[in-house]
């Protein structure tokens, strides 16, 4: 039987409580669905360099791992969560800004 998953806008609030507990910034810049949007995690090291983070379905084990979607200068990966919001317009995206390059995702209860 398939795990039972979180509301999309649950996992976000959270998500970002989880991060300010850690003193890590991050605003929400694209509302998704709030039952079933699919979440995009942009971190911002703040010196010009950013990562996307999207989950991905693992048909052979069934799990949810954070995945590198676009890393590199930060307008390029605008870029590619910008083709990313043209085609599912449901999706959250939440932007993390962190000088050490903090995200939390590989910490549990929220990684895959």
């Amino acid at each position: 039987m398939p795990e039972a998953r979180l509301a999309s806008g649950f996992w976000v609030h959270a998500y970002m409580r989880r991060l300010s507990l850690f003193d890590i910034p991050a605003f929400v810049t694209a509302h998704g669905d709030d039952t079933a949007g699919a979440i995009l995690i942009k971190l911002n090291t703040l010196d010009g360099q950013a990562k996307a983070f999207m989950r991905q379905y693992d048909l052979m084990t069934g799990a949810r791992p954070w995945q590198v979607l676009a890393d590199g200068i930060e307008a390029d990966v605008d870029a590619s969560i910008a083709k990313q919001r043209s085609f599912d317009s449901d999706l959250w995206v939440i932007e993390v800004e962190d000088r050490a390059g903090r995200h939390l995702l590989d910490e549990d209860g929220l990684s895959g």
